[in-house]
């Protein structure tokens, strides 16, 4: 996944993506929503991609323990200047190339992040890999093919600046995409916001 150009953009971007992020909070508090409803008190969550943190500190007291990983040390010193409860715990790791061992957590969210990703199949064949054969896959993601030319415009300026999208799908082919990559979809919806985003959840296909 290190795609050196991406990593200087994420670091460079740290502080301001976290502002964005926050701006976006109407859109996440319906994802927050979905997610709550698979949770328990007894899950070992794991969150590739976490950035600067919201979505991790925003669950942390649904579950028993989240570990949120991203590439970007800069995107982790953000979010570990914030109040962190002591069920959250903010590491590097490549989300194409984890440290961890075979089926080791109960559910995993990887959210925005696979359309950024030169190989979102290799992330994907990862979380496979670490995820419990019961356990649960939260993938929201932004599916935008299709857009009107401002939307294009404005995604091609920010590529400009080092924001880099390798993959464009629409709703339909972004669940197809999780479907043909080792999983199950359980429940989709699309979420109305600047792009449209699809929410999708997931079990582990036996025969992956």
């Amino acid at each position: 996944m290190k795609n050196n150009t991406s990593k200087k953009f994420w670091d460079r971007s740290a502080r301001i993506y976290d502002r964005y992020m926050r701006e976006q909070a109407a859109l996440y508090d319906q994802i927050y929503r979905l997610m709550y409803l698979r949770f328990h008190p007894n899950m070992e969550v794991l969150e590739l991609a976490a950035g600067t943190g919201l979505i991790a500190l925003q669950i942390a007291k649904y579950v028993k323990s989240v570990e949120a990983t991203d590439f970007s040390e800069k995107m982790l010193a953000v979010a570990r200047s914030k109040p962190l409860p002591q069920n959250v715990r903010f590491c590097t790791q490549d989300a194409t190339c984890l440290t961890y061992p075979d089926q080791c957590f109960d559910a995993i969210i990887i959210s925005n992040a696979l359309h950024i990703m030169p190989h979102p199949e290799k992330a994907l064949a990862e979380i496979h890999r670490v995820l419990k054969d019961d356990g649960l896959l939260i993938a929201p993601n932004f599916t935008h093919k299709g857009l009107s030319f401002f939307s294009r415009l404005k995604a091609s300026v920010a590529k400009l600046f080092g924001f880099g999208v390798f993959s464009v799908w629409s709703p339909q082919e972004y669940i197809a995409y999780i479907k043909n990559h080792g999983f199950q979809v359980q429940y989709s919806c699309v979420l109305k916001a600047s792009f449209p985003l699809t929410y999708v959840e997931a079990s582990k296909q036996a025969d992956a």
